[in-house]
């Protein structure tokens, strides 16, 4: 079952965290500090003063009393408020300002004291207004004092905004170089939603390797007793999908300390430093919430091995995180309590240093379930499903060998999907097969074919299932279709009763000519060789080459693993040009060896194959049982039980 993956706090913290304590709030400084923010504030108040005392005048305009009395004369004053010897008022229209300095509309004046120039008399008689409210309404001290210290306010608020995000958000670039970023803050689980060792099934050999590492945690000093030191770090190694994080997970819950996850590809940046600035950080708050586990994903990312590279910056960047990693490690003593887990599925890259004892000194293998394993992951993935009566889990298990829990939870969750769209209450047996078909085949294509390349698709993929019913110890088919899916216009599904880890030399030719079976049915028939055969001599070469060049099963190249499937080297320069001439030769030998064998089987079973090929055309699909039963051949193994 896969458990909720907890959220970042921050998006510059590379690494997620789950039952730590959170940390006290952290004090945020402005920067340049308070010195330089009043100096600021000083010069942009000084300046928004001087463009409103330009730009912003909009006061009545100070006129001599000679120049109203000349405005009253002429009859173009509207209206006129006084108080004491005060004068303003607004004009009707726009006069010029004395001594040409513009124009006003607004005035304001002071009468003189020993003026005598009968002026209500001349208002009156020119119909001026005398208003009891100030045409003009000063503002007020405190106005006055808001409108000035509106810019210092304006200029603080944004300085703390971009004092904030400078302090949070620009961690990950030169704010991070500068170590100007906040401590995380890490994302508190509840105790039941824990992954623990329920939530995980199939790898009953790797909880035992962990199961010391959880005691650890919850025991430590029973180890210092007896003087016991915790490996440093386990490393998970094998294929996508086999449940590595979720296995980390399980460590950290069933253990219930702090669960420290990240990616190694997430401390890598541009700015060369940060990605070791970030390791440094994770470290320390592993240590300040201690016991606690560091999970690193896709190690191999950074932990290459080192050397023969040239120093671009990137280069340099990998390099720096993972001499980071592998200085923290090293300063680990066993009471801090810290357990660093890592996983990849490309463990012979890692440089030694990750891999030496004081460090990542165990190493874990995690290999896709068996059958028992692949029930039990089954069971977990259909805890939450409404399954019908018809369906056997134990009988899927067998039928997916190979598969791992990912798979599996990818097929729980199709069946689930396919009852949805079917409008059922329950998952059946039906969806399940279904959903594999879909898994394995591919989605069906609304593909109308011309008869005549229906028929040849119909004779190739008889060619194939027919060669693997007839060849021994070779796997069962279980589907034939000519039913166009993914990339293919016909697809034959053979899978083995039981689980295999080793194969025979027999068991290899025998794939072979399986899968040769559908070029050769078409030459035998049709006398021609189409493109339909691209991806079964992908697989035939691959094969061929791992007999032959890596697996000891060619005579003449001899026991010598000539091509290793994990060598860093070009093709043409990982072994001598002679073994590679050899090796190609012996390949061409195996494959030629094998079409003949094709060829003349199904030459001398013609009958056979064209029943097998009519039945095909008949019904489109053609499940394990119909199939034998069409070619009129017996099961030459019986079903696991």
């Amino acid at each position: 079952m896969t458990s909720p993956v907890p959220p970042r706090d921050r998006t510059d913290q590379p690494w997620r965290s789950e039952g730590a304590p959170p940390p006290p709030p952290p004090r945020r400084r402005l920067p340049g500090g308070w010195p330089r923010l009043i100096m600021t504030a000083l010069v942009v108040y000084l300046l928004t003063n001087l463009v409103l005392n330009l730009f912003g005048d909009d006061e009545p305009k100070t006129v001599s009393y000679t120049e109203f009395s000349k405005q009253v004369t002429a009859g173009n004053v509207e209206k006129i408020y006084a108080k004491g010897d005060q004068i303003q008022g607004d004009l009707k229209k726009d006069a010029k300002a004395p001594g040409g300095d513009g124009s006003y509309d607004k005035f304001a004046t002071q009468r003189p004291s020993f003026a005598d120039d009968k002026l209500w008399d001349e208002l009156t008689e020119q119909q001026v207004e005398v208003t009891a409210e100030p045409v003009y309404e000063e503002p007020s001290l405190l106005t006055n004092l808001l409108i000035s210290l509106a810019p210092l306010l304006l200029l603080v608020v944004l300085w703390v905004f971009i004092a904030r995000r400078m302090a949070s958000g620009m961690g990950g670039g030169a704010g991070g170089m500068l170590g100007r970023k906040a401590p995380p803050k890490p994302v508190e689980l509840e105790a039941d939603k824990r992954t623990t060792f329920a939530d995980v099934a199939g790898i009953d050999e790797v909880e035992g390797e962990l199961s010391d590492v959880v005691d650890f945690l919850k025991n430590p000093e029973a180890y210092r007793r007896l003087g016991a030191r915790m490996p440093g770090g386990v490393l998970l190694a094998g294929p996508p999908g086999t449940g590595k994080t979720l296995l980390a997970r399980a460590v950290a819950g069933e253990a219930g300390v702090p669960f420290f996850s990240a990616s190694a590809s997430e401390f890598i940046e541009m700015i060369v430093g940060v990605g070791a600035s970030r390791v440094r950080e994770l470290f320390a708050e592993a240590r300040k919430v201690a016991p606690a586990i560091v999970f690193i994903d896709e190690i191999d990312t950074i932990g290459r091995a080192r050397g023969g590279g040239s120093g671009m910056g990137g280069h340099d960047e990998r390099e720096q995180t993972l001499n980071q990693i592998l200085t923290e490690m090293d300063g680990f003593s066993g009471s801090e309590g810290v357990v660093v887990i890592a996983a990849t599925n490309r463990a012979d890259i890692l440089d030694p240093a990750l891999t030496r004892p004081g460090r990542f000194d165990r190493t874990v293998m995690v290999s896709p379930p068996d059958r028992d394993g692949r029930t039990a992951i089954l069971e977990i993935h259909t805890r939450h499903i409404p399954l019908a009566e018809d369906v056997d889990l134990a009988q899927v298990a067998r039928t997916t060998p190979g598969m791992t829990g990912a798979d599996l939870a990818n097929l729980a969750n199709e069946a689930a999907l396919l009852a949805v769209r079917r409008k059922q209450q329950k998952v059946t047996r039906s969806d399940f097969s279904d959903a594999l078909e879909k898994v394995q085949l591919g989605a069906e294509r609304p593909l109308v074919m011309p008869a005549d390349e229906r028929r040849r698709t119909a004779y190739h993929e008889s060619g194939h299932a027919l060669l693997g019913m007839l060849q021994p110890g070779a796997d069962p088919v279980r589907k034939i279709t000519i039913v166009p899916r993914g990339r293919a216009l016909g697809v034959t599904l053979s899978t083995p009763d039981a689980d295999k880890y080793a194969y025979t030399e027999e068991y290899l030719r025998g794939r072979i000519i399986g899968a040769l079976g559908g070029m050769a049915a078409e030459s035998v028939v049709f006398g021609v060789v189409t493109t339909g055969a691209e991806s079964d001599l992908e697989q035939v070469t691959n094969l061929a080459r791992g007999m032959v060049a890596r697996w000891g099963m060619s005579e003449r190249v001899g026991r010598l693993s000539a091509l290793p499937s994990t060598s860093q080297e070009p093709y043409g320069l990982a072994a001598a040009p002679a073994t590679l001439d050899t090796i190609d030769s012996e390949m061409r030998r195996i494959v030629d060896e094998c079409y003949e064998s094709a060829c003349r089987q199904l030459r001398d079973q013609r009958d056979r194959l064209d029943a097998l090929s009519e039945a095909l055309l008949a019904n489109e699909t053609l499940d394990e049982a119909e199939a034998y039963r069409a070619a009129g051949i017996t099961r030459l193994t019986k079903p696991a039980p």
